[in-house]
């Protein structure tokens, strides 16, 4: 399957332009595009589309997706009417319109009387919309959400700006369809998309700078599956060094985490006091203990030396000799996952962290304010536009940097992108990051390459996440319930690497985040 790519606005336009110039005209796509509407609209909303749909067309390509799925709809007998501010003067709107009418689809004024609907399409603002909806448009937008009816959002929700992901009092849709990739917006406002879907609808190839957006199938196909013979030597080593006397919950889930993505073994490097609990609590893990300052003793080196990765930085503490330490660990670890109290601990030791990067794999995995420690000068904008942020720190420090967010972006050391849009708010707990780092370390222990370690990860954690919500809730839910929802994500990937059977017109599929 073709990459998904994520894209701004003017990548979006220049795709649409460069499919016309290669001989795929604009019509053809719309014709698409609205018929895939349509489907999707009768195979998730079915029951309500049959007790009548309204339609609400804007006078741009969007509004001309939307004529097409009313004459698709029409067609099929379902109760469909379509309202508009102006008419569609340019592109292939207008002549999408005068098919539809001609067909029979049945028009009702925007201030007018309306019949009863159960369903509402938003095909008002595409792509390129920005700021507030104003006039017409706007006293438009209040009656569709005066009806209380759900929405089905094209491209996007009106109101919501698909570069950035602000909305200006957006439509809120219970399902978006856009085409051929995602909408950089439509990943940062989840909330007001609802569920997305991407459907294909004859574009080119994407271009291989643009970053792309993963999903269970790409993440499954890049899984180790496991050979017959394998034993706890050949299915990764990880050390986790973590876990100062008063968190030592960050060390057991890191490790914990470790192990539920396949790692064979699992050390935990800790302060005596902290392996005291941690030899109770934890009997599977091996232990060795050390303070968390240099020198190494003779044990610990010799330790880093059999290890396959590390995971350095969960419940590490920030005090000053943090900063020798951590570097003196990765200067022998073979990979590594530098997260958390290790990152804060290299804000003055960032040329040492790119030299040591540049002859090994190494991940950096901060949240946003980590980020903004480590690497300030790309900190400025990372609501909305974490893509830039996360390229120029990788490339300036010669790792893979995951920016944990909504999305998750992976960037890499040549600049390519990945997008990880899985999970739900329940992993907005602490301990959920260390979670995360232990999967990623396990992982690479098995062998899996960065950046796609990284990103098969941060998907596992997401798909971890949403098993757990569904058998609790994402309210209620704890970091140790995300590893306990591990083996239902491997599960269903060992399903999907054995062929599951792909649903034309659906490239991808993101359900609504789970709330509570």
């Amino acid at each position: 399957m073709r990459p998904i790519p994520v894209l701004t606005p003017a990548q979006a336009h220049a795709w649409d332009a460069t499919a016309a110039a290669a001989g795929r005209p604009l019509a053809a796509l719309m014709e698409s595009a609205g018929r895939a509407v349509a489907q999707l609209t009768l195979d998730r909303y079915g029951v309500e589309a049959l007790q009548g749909t309204l339609i609400a067309c804007g006078p741009g390509n969007n509004g001309g997706d939307g004529w097409v799925t009313a004459r698709a709809l029409h067609a099929l007998g379902v109760p469909v009417w379509v309202t508009e501010v102006d008419a569609p003067k340019d592109g292939p709107a207008p002549a999408a319109r005068t098919a539809a009418l001609a067909d029979g689809v049945r028009t009702v004024p925007a201030d007018g009387p309306w019949p009863g609907v159960a369903l509402v399409v938003d095909a008002l603002l595409g792509t390129g919309a920005t700021g507030a909806p104003r006039g017409a448009i706007a006293a438009l937008v209040a009656r569709l959400v005066d009806l209380e009816r759900p929405i089905i959002a094209v491209d996007g929700p009106t109101g919501l700006d698909l570069a950035t992901g602000v909305h200006h009092g957006a439509l809120r849709a219970v399902m978006t369809v856009t085409f051929g990739g995602a909408r950089r917006g439509q990943l940062l406002a989840r909330d007001e998309v609802g569920a997305l879907v991407i459907a294909d609808i004859g574009l080119e190839r994407p271009r291989p700078e643009w970053p792309v957006l993963i999903g269970t199938g790409w993440a499954a196909d890049r899984l180790v599956p496991f050979a017959a013979n394998d034993y706890k030597g050949t299915r990764g080593h990880v050390v986790v060094v973590a876990g100062s006397p008063t968190m030592t919950g960050a060390a057991r889930f890191a490790a914990r985490a470790a192990f539920g993505a396949g790692a064979g073994l699992v050390h935990v490097v800790a302060p005596e006091e902290s392996i005291t609990t941690l030899r109770t609590a934890e009997p599977d893990l091996q232990t060795l203990a050390h303070a968390f300052q240099a020198p190494l003793s003779n044990a610990f080196i010799e330790l880093l030396g059999k290890a396959d990765t590390v995971v350095i930085g969960p419940g590490l503490g920030r005090e000053a000799e943090r900063t020798a330490f951590v570097l003196a660990v990765l200067e022998r670890a073979r990979s590594a996952v530098v997260d958390a109290d290790a990152l804060i601990a290299l804000k003055t030791a960032r040329d040492a962290l790119a030299q040591i990067a540049a002859s090994r794999p190494i991940v950096c995995t901060p949240h946003v304010g980590e980020f903004r420690t480590l690497f300030g000068e790309w900190g400025g904008d990372l609501e909305t536009a974490p893509w830039e942020a996360a390229r120029s720190a990788a490339m300036a420090c010669h790792a893979t940097v995951l920016l944990k967010g909504v999305p998750t972006v992976i960037g890499a050391a040549d600049g390519s992108l990945l997008t990880v849009a899985a999970g739900n708010p329940g992993l907005g707990t602490g301990g959920s990051g260390d979670v995360l780092s232990g999967i990623i370390g396990g992982l690479m222990a098995q062998g899996i390459p960065l950046p796609d370690a990284a990103a098969v990860g941060a998907q596992a954690l997401g798909e971890g996440a949403d098993h757990a919500a569904r058998r609790g809730t994402a309210r209620a839910m704890r970091p140790m319930d995300v590893v306990g929802g591990l083996p239902d994500v491997w599960r269903t990937w060992t399903r999907r690497r054995l062929g599951e059977i792909p649903r034309a017109p659906i490239l991808l599929e993101l359900a609504a985040p789970q709330a509570s």
